[in-house]
């Protein structure tokens, strides 16, 4: 089993997602980037990481200068990582997107972003570079893929982001909201003849800091994107027989 991961910017970030991604299990999971140019590298699945804010032209906003915006953008990571989310659509193989990932893979299907939560809402949402992460509940919508995976109407989830999603991207549905409406989740409004595919603001591969590494919003979802991979790759091979 081979997962394509992009690259979140540090070793140290980029090894907290192969750890939780491998667990004990034989997985092979590939560093993808636009430095590395490896975007026709054979994976099974994707996962979109976190990091620093999109280039805003790509969501159609030409404000670069607003309040916590980063130093210097990415441009080239949102152009590699939409073709590496675009491939994996044709390839139909199971997606997963944590934080900007999240919020890079709405905006790729047509939505927007809140540049800013704005200080009260970041006092809830955003950690500015400390050392831990700072946390919130969340609500999980009935008739959700998420709730049949999380098994839970409500938990806590940790949160490192001052950015989120404003208008939703095409054939899109939320699955959860922070109490003060913050959109914490993202899957198909239609899961037919599609491959699966969940998207969260919060960071499941790093909630072991907070002693949450079995929480079902960490541990449920990796076990579950573990099977969904596992499944397709079966699917393929008969395909191919």
């Amino acid at each position: 089993m081979k997962i394509g991961l992009t690259y979140t910017g540090t070793e140290i970030k980029n090894q907290n997602y192969i750890n939780w991604l491998k667990g004990n299990e034989d997985i092979e999971v590939i560093r993808l980037s636009a430095a590395d140019k490896n975007e026709h590298e054979v994976i099974d699945a994707l996962v979109m990481s976190g990091g620093i804010d999109m280039f805003p032209p790509f969501y159609g906003n030409d404000k670069t200068d607003y309040d916590n915006a980063p130093a210097v953008f990415q441009k080239e990571r949102d152009e590699f990582e939409t073709a590496m989310f675009n491939s994996a659509l044709k390839k139909e193989i199971p997606i997963l997107g944590i934080c900007r990932g999240f919020q890079l893979i709405n905006c790729i299907l047509g939505g927007n972003m809140k540049q800013d939560l704005g200080k009260t809402l970041n006092e809830v949402h955003w950690a500015d570079n400390k050392p831990y992460d700072k946390a919130h509940g969340i609500n999980i919508e009935k008739n959700s893929l998420l709730i049949d995976i999380a098994t839970v109407e409500r938990t806590a989830v940790n949160s490192a982001h001052h950015q989120a999603i404003d208008q939703l991207g095409k054939g899109l549905k939320i699955n959860c909201f922070a109490d003060d409406g913050t959109i914490e989740g993202i899957e198909w409004s239609d899961k037919k003849d599609k491959a699966f595919f969940i998207g969260v603001q919060w960071h499941p591969e790093r909630m072991y800091k907070f002693q949450l590494e079995n929480s079902a919003v960490s541990k449920n979802i990796r076990d579950r994107f573990i099977d969904e991979i596992k499944k397709s790759i079966q699917i393929k091979h008969i395909q191919l027989s």
